[in-house]
């Protein structure tokens, strides 16, 4: 007697195996869609142009997390207040995915919105952080926002959870900011942001970046900070352009090995003549009174060596 053989499996497997397939495929075709949709969003959320008023020169950089499925929520931003002066902002939302990119545009919106109401980089932070504890959004964001007054070359900052900015001047010095800042924005509701106060002088810029910039596995945050304030030294002392800068401070990026998005805004003056320029000894104009300190230092501080 010939015994029956049983039902042959390999076709079942096979058909198992093309429907995992086919729905794996569609499970990246959706992700990729989202991914591709979230870098949408935030290149749509950056300017298109830059404020060029005289003697001042803004540089940009930009790179969206380019590893794996992780999109994040960072973003620069730069605009003409109502009273002619500059606002800028640079930013970090929590989280890499879609949400963090939308999030990411409801906090350059806000700061937008409320910087016609106040000027006042802490008081526009407070109202930002505020705003966003009210939307109960389960995600937070770290910023700095800068007011620069072109005409004399004031420049006012105010940070919430952000890592600090970095200035060069044409004498050689240069360093990290110290200045006291905030909590991250859409955190706590009632809280105050410190302003710290700075002088943009000829040949001087100030770096603001995102943590991916300077972090990752390849290299620690303070590395990072340190090999910036030796671009910007450079580009100080050898009076190199802004963009020279910025494309120099993206290639640091570029190494640190991460799936972070990466961005950073320069600030320079060119020389122009929107406020005094250098003196024949290599000094600053003397300031007006109750102006702020020269040189990109924090009020109260000491110049560095060198």
């Amino acid at each position: 007697m010939f015994r029956r053989r049983p039902a042959d499996s390999s076709d079942e497997l096979l058909t198992r195996l093309g429907s995992l397939t086919a729905r794996a495929r569609e499970l990246a075709e959706t992700q990729r869609s989202r991914v591709e949709l979230a870098v949408a969003l935030q290149r749509g959320m950056l300017p298109p142009d830059l404020p060029s008023p005289p003697g001042v020169r803004l540089a940009v950089g930009y790179m969206p997390a380019n590893h794996g499925l992780n999109v994040g929520g960072d973003w620069y931003d730069a605009f003409t207040l109502p009273d002619g002066h500059i606002g800028m902002s640079i930013g970090d939302v929590q989280g890499h995915n879609i949400e963090a990119a939308a999030f990411m545009g409801q906090v350059r919106v806000g700061l937008r919105a409320l910087a016609s109401v106040t000027g006042d980089p802490g008081e526009l932070l407070a109202r930002t952080n505020d705003l966003l504890v009210t939307l109960g959004a389960d995600l937070f964001a770290t910023c700095t926002f800068l007011r620069l007054d072109p005409a004399a070359g004031t420049l006012e900052c105010a940070r919430a959870g952000h890592i600090p900015h970095i200035w060069a001047t044409a004498d050689g010095r240069s360093g990290i900011d110290d200045g006291e800042g905030g909590p991250p924005l859409g955190v706590f509701s009632g809280v105050d942001y410190p302003v710290t106060r700075h002088r943009l002088t000829t040949g001087g810029v100030f770096v603001l970046l995102t943590d991916g910039v300077v972090e990752g596995p390849s290299l620690h945050l303070d590395d990072g900070l340190d090999q910036v304030v030796r671009l910007a030294g450079i580009t100080a002392v050898a009076g190199l352009d802004v963009d020279a800068l910025a494309t120099a401070v993206m290639k640091l990026a570029s190494t640190v090995g991460h799936e972070d998005d990466a961005a950073v805004l320069v600030v320079g003056h060119d020389g122009g003549s929107a406020w005094p320029v250098r003196g024949r000894g290599g000094t600053s104009a003397a300031p007006p009174p109750n102006a702020p300190p020269p040189n990109g230092l924090p009020p109260n501080s000491s110049p560095p060596d060198g």
